[in-house]
């Protein structure tokens, strides 16, 4: 172009190959020009905006910094909650914000300042008390069931203890056996209490802020290994009014062959056992619990008259266990006289946690396991 600019200014004759260049550029200009003009007469394809990807561990914080800033009342405490973010960094630029006052750092002692939560429950605040792991609870399981839990009914109702007790519960991983249990059975036993189990990211936001606004304790079972799991969270959940009824279970798969039913991480081993079974022509619904107390009987129910079978998946122990409750609830309601086959539990294995890894996986519900038990009740 340069060469034919030259040559034009100097008014010299312009070879054959030059002016061929030049019908070119001519021709470039005029479609590049109409090109222009046409995406301006069109209107723009809209898409809608990707679905926003936030963690566990994020949904988490933004429960809390939410209903902290809706709320002078609400305050956090536990171990290394203030200054080091926490000990899985849930807690993570809370103290910065919030100052000394709201976010608590304490002893190492769960006896001492669950106590502490639960007398400033009683005198007006809303504490939410962080165990940096809820077998440290056991240190601190008076002041949960004696103290909170009983108070309201004890008091025929004039004294409300609007308490959250929450940290990650159940197995994590290479922990050994005195911080590899779930409470999930334990707490669920105690009227008087309201006990959660998340798993993705909305379930933790919404059912964390509905645990902070409620009048009555409530302990809110985390898990370690999905803190840093990523989940799609719709722009409802993102608003600061977000929440989720406690006490309300949800389909998370639709499917009319065998009902799975599971809260917290195992909800993730059912879906991917039911991404396989899909593969061999077995339809599995899924069920997310969500609430371990109250239990949403009616779901498991509704699921169970249509599909007909039962498995129920659980990282604690099978004795007294969540599974044994929802095999008891359908045996003795409507949904009973609709099994084709007996119920199966699905649940951890009946002895303390080993340290080896090997004999780790083995002590937990593995996908193959969901797969296995789904295959024998269907006797496929």
């Amino acid at each position: 172009l340069a060469v034919i600019g030259s040559q034009y200014r100097a008014r010299t004759p312009l070879k054959l190959e030059d002016r061929s260049n030049m019908a070119s550029l001519r021709c470039m200009l005029r479609s590049g020009r109409n090109a222009v003009a046409a995406v301006l007469r069109r209107e723009f394809h809209k898409t809608s905006p990707a679905a926003l990807q936030v963690t566990v561990r994020d949904a988490l914080n933004q429960a809390m910094d939410e209903e902290l800033e809706r709320d002078e009342r609400v305050f956090l405490l536990g171990e290394e909650v203030a200054q080091y973010d926490g000990a899985y960094k849930v807690s993570r630029g809370l103290w910065k914000k919030y100052g000394d006052k709201r976010i608590i750092d304490t002893p190492i002692t769960e006896m001492g300042f669950a106590g502490i939560a639960v007398g400033a429950a009683m005198a007006g605040l809303r504490p939410i008390c962080e165990f940096m792991t809820f077998n440290f609870s056991m240190q601190a399981i008076d002041q949960v069931i004696n103290s909170a839990a009983k108070t309201y009914y004890m008091s025929a109702g004039l004294q409300c203890v609007p308490i959250v007790f929450r940290g990650p519960n159940g197995a994590s991983a290479g922990v050994a056996a005195q911080h590899s249990q779930c409470f999930a059975a334990w707490y669920g036993h105690c009227p008087g209490l309201k006990v959660l189990s998340p798993w993705s990211a909305e379930d933790a936001k919404g059912l964390l802020k509905a645990a902070i606004r409620d009048d009555n304790p409530v302990v809110f079972l985390e898990n370690e290994l999905m803190y840093g799991v990523p989940f799609e969270m719709s722009e409802e959940a993102q608003s600061k009014d977000f929440l989720i009824p406690i006490g309300k279970a949800k389909v998370e798969r639709q499917g009319n062959h065998i009902s799975l039913v599971s809260h917290s991480r195992y909800v993730s081993h059912c879906l991917d056992a039911a991404a396989v079974l899909a593969k061999e022509g077995i339809e599995c619904e899924v069920i997310n619990l969500r609430s371990i107390r109250p239990l949403d009987v009616e779901t498991i129910e509704s699921s169970v008259m249509k599909t007909n079978n039962l498995v129920t998946v659980e990282g604690g122990w099978p004795q007294f266990g969540v599974g044994a409750e929802i095999c008891a609830r359908i045996m003795e309601g409507p949904a009973f006289n609709y099994l084709d086959a007996p119920a199966i539990r699905v649940t951890g294995v009946d002895i303390p946690m080993p340290y080896a890894k090997i004999l780790e996986d083995n002590s937990v519900p593995q996908i193959k396991d969901i797969i296995l038990s789904v295959k024998k009740t269907l006797n496929v």
